[in-house]
């Protein structure tokens, strides 16, 4: 039986696989019950909004948009409803995963009679697999045998095609040391898996409110700006940097490259309170 569908995967547009595919990844949004609430004092619902109206001025017609995780920061289900209204402006299909702030039975109401959950999209000549590496009322991510088995079989169901891998946590170090026992506890296992199969072409995850942008064994390692308050990179402890909040774009070929880019506010100016201590 199949470990996440029993009919046959549907494609999300009319894309053949001769056409580019255009992605806008948004991640770690952090929003509240409270549509005015702040993290850090920063209203994380205003500036997703704007981070929205950027991404819809610089990539008017998405052919999908990616959420990966932390779309809440108290879990609510009003969160989630608040995510679903703010980026319609989009207009594009959409897929979100959970991160580590994130409540998945309040993910799955808020996304009732919608796909927002499903794991696999098919969209031009490339595979999307998106992965829960959540752990509840736990930071780090891990992910469990049944998400693993999930990679195996899309993978291996899809020879044909180039395939990108979506997490929340990052499976790889990005060179903040106080990150480093955040990120994906298991993450040897998720490679096993990944090195098994040479149509990977990228890797793409959130969780560390940063641009990352490596390579390894020829796959594409990707990770993005928060599009609410970011992690100075580098730190060794702690520490929001003044950079602005952003989203990435990322534009699949037919031929398995990618073109990428991280895209920020202008003229945004913050200055994080630590007293609020709601991070």
């Amino acid at each position: 039986m199949a470990l996440y569908r029993e009919t046959p995967l549907p494609s999300v547009s009319s894309l053949t696989t001769e056409d580019p595919v255009l992605l806008v990844q948004l991640s770690d949004s952090h929003l509240f019950a409270d549509a005015n609430g702040a993290l850090l004092g920063l209203k994380t619902a205003h500036s997703l909004q704007q981070v929205v109206d950027l991404a819809c001025a610089e990539q008017p017609r998405p052919d999908l948009l990616l959420a990966t995780g932390d779309l809440a920061q108290d879990g609510s289900v009003e969160a989630y409803q608040h995510f679903r209204r703010l980026t319609t402006p989009l207009s594009a299909t959409a897929r979100w995963i959970p991160g580590n702030h994130d409540q998945l039975a309040h993910m799955r109401e808020a996304a009732v009679q919608s796909r927002l959950l499903e794991p696999v999209v098919d969209i031009g000549n490339w595979r999307i697999t998106l992965l829960d590496s959540a752990v509840p009322h736990s930071t780090p991510g891990y992910l469990e045998d049944r998400q693993l088995q999930l990679l195996a079989q899309s993978l291996s169901e899809a020879p044909e095609r180039h395939h990108l891998v979506c997490l929340h946590h990052h499976p790889v170090s990005v060179g903040c040391p106080w990150l480093e026992p955040i990120g994906l506890r298991n993450a040897n296992e998720f490679w096993k898996v990944l090195d098994r199969y040479p149509q990977v072409r990228a890797v793409l995850w959130g969780h560390v409110h940063q641009a990352f942008d490596q390579q390894r064994n020829g796959v594409r390692l990707l990770a993005s700006p928060s599009t609410c308050i970011q992690f100075a990179p580098g730190s060794e402890d702690f520490n929001v940097s003044n950079e602005a909040p952003g989203y990435r774009w990322l534009r699949l070929q037919p031929d398995g490259s990618l073109e990428t880019g991280v895209s920020r506010l202008a003229d945004f100016e913050f200055e994080p309170d630590y007293s609020a201590g709601n991070y």
